[in-house]
């Protein structure tokens, strides 16, 4: 199993909600749609809360608060998959849709994309 994790900050002109809203009720269809043509087996998007104690922990450790907004992960059965769905026609006509789309309300500059294998320590619900 491979997975890409998307840590997402919002374009400037959007408030955290209003980048959420869309991400969640507009790009999240898109995804669904372009699921099948790229090989994606899962996609699960993390919102950003606030929650009383994010200075706390932040500051224990030096961080930001928040860096992001919020972080997609999408998962694949293989790097080979991964590489079958991005390759093929479908694959790439769904690529550059969700690109385009991608575009309205990521700060692409400001977020972070990466390739991961999971290394489950701690598994239940």
């Amino acid at each position: 199993m491979i997975k890409l994790i998307y840590c997402l900050r919002r374009r400037a002109e959007h408030d955290r909600d209003a980048f959420q809203q869309y991400w969640l009720a507009t790009h999240a269809p898109l995804v669904r749609e372009a699921a099948e043509a790229l090989g994606v087996l899962r996609y699960v998007q993390s919102h950003t809360i606030a929650t009383a104690i994010d200075a706390a922990l932040a500051d224990g450790r030096g961080c930001a608060v928040p860096a992001y907004d919020g972080v997609a992960e999408l998962w694949w059965e293989s790097e080979a998959s991964l590489i079958a769905g991005m390759s093929s026609e479908a694959g790439q006509r769904a690529s550059a849709m969700l690109f385009h789309d991608e575009a309205r309300f990521i700060d692409f500059a400001a977020s972070a994309i990466f390739f991961t294998r999971e290394a489950a320590v701690i598994s239940g619900a």
